[in-house]
């Protein structure tokens, strides 16, 4: 059996300090919670930032100082940036982080209604970031939020425009307007994932109440896990988690 990868969203786009007062927001905030995580046995990071007074951004400038600072109190950690930002950010801004050339990053692999907002990825903005993955040399976690985007990615694959192996895939249920975390339909995720591109590798982020039962199913089928405040702020049902560890 393959060892389990733990990845800590420790930060995302979306949590605020109002729901969450224990999120991570400054670059030494974000370097101490991965320090923890990592002791707690996670092995990856991943990264979104924020400027001072908690607000998303995609400025390459922070994305240095929270990496640098992570890499200086935890230097074995494999750091993931997002290209995803907040919903509504600009394409190219987006993208810009990528010249920083993290371990890894995000392909987000399609559009879908995200809660009351649209999280827009144009099909050739998608091949757009794919190519900037190879030319940064920077290994894709291509991110799916329904099966359609299987589809879509096995078809990327086959055009040459993805390129990493073996393929890892991020599967994001529970996101209000993407497919819920219930078991089957992580099931039928695992199994279509496998009939499209038999070598990928996978994880799950369950997002809110689907959590842990989606970790807990990937646990016991091979796959990999996302926790952390970015998907969940509770540690149990209304009772809000100290830290991401």
């Amino acid at each position: 059996m393959e060892p389990l990868i733990l990845t800590a969203a420790i930060t995302g786009a979306e949590t605020s300090r109002k729901d969450q007062p224990n999120l991570p927001i400054t670059p030494e905030e974000q370097a101490r919670e991965a320090k923890a995580c990592f002791e707690a046995g996670a092995r990856v990071v991943h990264l979104h930032v924020r400027e001072d007074d908690g607000s998303p951004t995609q400025r390459p400038e922070r994305f240095r100082d929270s990496i640098n600072a992570i890499r200086a109190a935890v230097p074995e950690i494999i750091i993931q940036i997002s290209t995803g930002g907040a919903v509504g950010e600009p394409f190219e801004k987006r993208l810009a982080p990528l010249a920083l050339k993290p371990d890894m990053g995000t392909l987000n692999a399609g559009t879908l209604n995200f809660g009351n907002d649209i999280f827009i990825n144009h099909p050739t903005d998608i091949v757009r970031l794919a190519q900037a993955f190879k030319e940064y040399g920077v290994v894709p976690e291509v991110e799916v939020y329904e099966s359609g985007m299987i589809d879509v990615v096995a078809k990327l694959v086959k055009q040459g425009h993805i390129v990493h192996a073996p393929l890892h895939m991020q599967f994001v249920l529970g996101v209000p307007g993407g497919m819920s975390g219930k078991p089957k339909n992580l099931l039928y995720m695992i199994e279509h994932l496998a009939s499209e591109i038999p070598s990928a590798t996978w994880a799950v982020a369950g997002i809110g109440r689907w959590h842990l039962p989606t970790a807990m199913l990937a646990l016991v089928s091979g796959g990999h896990i996302r926790c952390g405040f970015e998907d969940n702020i509770f540690y149990h049902k209304g009772i809000v988690a100290e830290s991401n560890a």
